[in-house]
Formats: C-alpha cells, sequence, structure tokens
C-alpha cells in the first residue's frame, strides 16, 4: 500500500477475534460511514421518482429542525451504542457538580474526525452521564446534516439539532433549567488539522457562543475530550488545482494498518469547571459590543473561557475536582 513518501506493510487481523470485538468493529464502522453514504442514501431515496415530494414535506411542513430532537429513549438504548462506546471505550469524567435549575453551553472539544466522545457520551443511554442528574443534553450538528430529509430523523431520535442560533436559543429558554446545549466548537477547519499527539483548538474566531451564554445567561462549561485525535491518521497530498487534498485513516476491517475504522484508543470526555455567566438584557447587548459595561465583556469571558482549556492542556484539571 502506498502513501506519500513511504510504503506500508500489512498486518491481517486474526480469525479468531471474539465476537464482541467484531460487535464493536460493526457498529463503529456504521457511525463512520452514516454521514458519508446514509444521508446520501437518504437524500436519492426521496429524489428518485414518486417520491420528491417527501423532500418538500420534510424541508417545508415536517418538525422544524431548529426544534428539539425527537428525543427517543428507544434508539438511544440501542444496544449496538453499547458497542459502540466499549470499543475504544469512552469515559466521561466529572469535575465539578452542576445545578439542575440552571441551564449550561458545553464547550466540547477538539472537533477531531469522529467526534466519538460527543456521541458516545451524550447521545446514548450507555454513557456514564448518570453523575450529571436532572440534565437533558442537545448535540448540536452542522446544519447541513439536519436537514437531509429520513436523515435528520436518524439524528434528532437522540438529540440532535441544529448549531444555528436559533436552535440553541430555544434549547436555553425552556423553563425550569436542566438544559445542556452541546457545542463541537473549531468547525471543520480544526477538524481538518487532527494529527495524533496534537492538539490546535480555533477558539479565538468562535465567539458566538458566548454572546449567547450571556444572552441567556447559562454557564460556560468547557470539556475536553483526550484521545481524540488519536483515532485517525491524516495525510496531506500533493497539491492539485492550488489546494492540498487531506486523507484521514486508521485501520481496516480485516488489517490493522490502513482503512476507515479507527484505532481502538481510550477516551476520556472531561468535564470541566462552570463560568458563571451574568444575564444580559437584549438592549444592553450593543453597549456590551462598545465596551461600556466591560465586568461582564466578550472578551473576559473568551479569556475565562482560555484559560480553564489551557489547563486540560496542561494536565491540571485535577486541580478542578472538588471536595
Amino acid at each position: 500500500i502506498l502513501l506519500p513518501g513511504r510504503t506500508l506493510k500489512v498486518e491481517f487481523a486474526p480469525l479468531n477475534i471474539p465476537l464482541a470485538e467484531r460487535l464493536q468493529m460493526a457498529t463503529v464502522l456504521q457511525r463512520v460511514l452514516s454521514f458519508p453514504l446514509l444521508a446520501e442514501i437518504c437524500i436519492g431515496i426521496t429524489m428518485i421518482h414518486n417520491y420528491w415530494f417527501l423532500s418538500i414535506r420534510w424541508l417545508y411542513f415536517g418538525i422544524s429542525p431548529e426544534q428539539r430532537g425527537w428525543r427517543s429513549k428507544w434508539v438511544r438504548s440501542w444496544t449496538v451504542w453499547r458497542y459502540f462506546k466499549d470499543c475504544f471505550p469512552i469515559h466521561l469524567i466529572k469535575t465539578w457538580n452542576l445545578d439542575p435549575s440552571h441551564s449550561y453551553i458545553f464547550g466540547f472539544h477538539p472537533h477531531g474526525v469522529l467526534v466519538a466522545g460527543a456521541f458516545g457520551n451524550f447521545c446514548t443511554n450507555y454513557s456514564d452521564f448518570e453523575l450529571f442528574p436532572g440534565f437533558t443534553t442537545d448535540l448540536h450538528v452542522h446544519p447541513f446534516w439536519i436537514h437531509c430529509p429520513l436523515f435528520r430523523e436518524y439524528l434528532m431520535t437522540s438529540e440532535s439539532v441544529s448549531v444555528s442560533k436559533k436552535s440553541v436559543y430555544r434549547v436555553l429558554s425552556k423553563e425550569g433549567g436542566g438544559n445542556i446545549s452541546i457545542i463541537i466548537l473549531g468547525s471543520a477547519e480544526e477538524s481538518l488539522d487532527a494529527y495524533p499527539g496534537k492538539f490546535t483548538l480555533f477558539i479565538h474566531q468562535q465567539k458566538g457562543f458566548v454572546k449567547i451564554a450571556l444572552t441567556h445567561g447559562a454557564s460556560l462549561v468547557p470539556v475536553f475530550s483526550f484521545g481524540e485525535n488519536e483515532l485517525f491518521k491524516q495525510e496531506k497530498l500533493q497539491k492539485i488545482m492550488g489546494f492540498a487534498l487531506l486523507l484521514f485513516h486508521a485501520g481496516g476491517i480485516f488489517q490493522y494498518n490502513f482503512g476507515l475504522m479507527p484505532y481502538r484508543n481510550l477516551i476520556h470526555t472531561v468535564v470541566g469547571c462552570p463560568i458563571p455567566v451574568r444575564q444580559t438584557l437584549q438592549r444592553n447587548y450593543l453597549r456590551i459590543l462598545k465596551g461600556e459595561r466591560k465586568y461582564c465583556s466578550i472578551s473576559k469571558l473568551m479569556s475565562h473561557y482560555i484559560y480553564v482549556l489551557n489547563t486540560f492542556k496542561d494536565g491540571h484539571w485535577e486541580s478542578c475536582l472538588k471536595g
């Protein structure tokens, strides 16, 4: 097998792999292929003869993707998600107690390729999220995926909703608190720089979530998923037509050297200390941007947020442990 500048030897998988591990691999492969293949298949089904009207119905008359997802306990409890979690495995670590009477914005880092920690911990019933009783989570994904007919229903059953401002507003505006909006920050730019052993966070230009937190008084909680960037390797291919193509790969189903199967790497998703945010009325928002009320300015909140992120990077997040 040839890659730029080197040749890979092929190490084949043994035939006597336990059934549980085979099922774990199949579940993870399904998740990996669901976005590039399943979404396109769903679009194709609704666009063929006599089914095109379904696309119009889903896009214009169905439940809005800006609303909360169709939280399905049955889908979230599928056994396949337990195999997905155990494949790496994925663990959730709590460092601070959160108040169920308040709402929070979880800023998830790093973006990575698969974002396995976000899905495994917050979209299934097989995670350690019982550490945070009294909360309902919503994982915000790119609007493109949530607008694919049929595929969006698949996503919304596990409480995946659009990452639009309107959608985040709707989640945080629910009375009684106990709502968590999980936003995967960094966008595609960060995922293209997800190399093993390296964390490059594109956070300085991501200020929208801070503005939303100010509007709703939702506390900001940095969440760092260690091991996320170790699931795949990336190769920058020769530039074609002026831009470089990026290829991500890991292992295969029957061999360990090349393919789309992520490496079995332990993932620890650490939920950090909450950053209290004082709610600012919308009419005062412009004055904040002008710096007239600097005690709750966006720049100060961003600095505090980045400071907490640095505790993850420097390996000092244990200092946030309470009691």
